[in-house]
């Protein structure tokens, strides 16, 4: 089966820092891909490269058979790929509504746009009770909520994530997770960074971890929670 995204070589640097260093991965439709590691190995670095939000310095990126790589970052969003981005970036002087809406913004299918919005606000009840109120007065957790929402509203087939579980309470964070593996289960491809590795190999279908910007290990999410070198460099074991 072809990878709905291809990886080859990818490459970033900032001036002479070499962040990302030749990464290939793959990403398959339908599953929940996660990429784990130490704060500044790169995992961001890979998720903006794919964005087309930083420069790629070599590589390719190829989104189900089409090069991508040279894309705008809005073409690539027209392409299907959505990303949900670290520190959630909600508007906070605008409304709930507001911001929902803006991740429709380059739709023109109304009704579509309506179908989805009740889909969100089943996903997230309590953005619904909290519409037409300022997105800044929500909690870290609904703002969470908020900004996978958005991205939702955009009807990706695509969804990257950087490091939602950031800043949440346990429980948020519990309850975070357990929507991404219904939004999964509803069909919906994920590529998950997270520095909160056990949560996030618990309901990848694959993972990668990365180390000072190359892959170190690549395994089904449960190989990778087995595996002795795993689990002593991030689970404490």
């Amino acid at each position: 089966m072809n990878p709905l995204l291809k990886v080859s070589g990818l490459q970033v640097s900032y001036g002479h820092i070499a962040a990302v260093k030749g990464i290939d991965l793959e990403l398959h439709e339908g599953q929940i891909t996660t990429l784990v590691g130490a704060n500044g190995a790169g995992k961001s670095t890979t998720l903006l490269a794919l964005s087309g939000l930083v420069p790629k310095a070599a590589g390719t990126v190829v989104f189900d058979g089409e090069d991508v790589s040279r894309l705008a970052p809005h073409k690539i969003v027209s392409k299907g790929i959505v990303q949900v981005a670290e520190g959630r970036a909600i508007l906070t002087t605008m409304t709930v509504r507001e911001n929902l809406e803006l991740g429709a913004y380059t739709r023109r299918d109304k009704g579509g746009v309506a179908a989805d919005l009740d889909r969100v606000f089943e996903l997230f009840p309590r953005l619904k009770e909290r519409l037409d109120g300022m997105a800044g007065n929500l909690s870290g957790g609904e703002q969470q909520m908020l900004a996978i929402g958005r991205a939702l509203m955009a009807r990706p087939r695509l969804l990257l994530l950087d490091e939602p579980s950031m800043g949440l309470a346990p429980i948020i964070v519990q309850e975070i997770f357990r929507i991404l593996r219904e939004i999964n289960r509803q069909g919906l491809t994920i590529f998950l960074v997270e520095q909160n590795v056990r949560q996030a190999l618990k309901i990848a279908h694959r993972g990668y971890v990365i180390e000072t910007g190359g892959i170190a290990l690549a395994g089904s999410g449960r190989e990778l929670l087995g595996d002795r070198r795993l689990v002593e460099a991030y689970l404490g074991g």
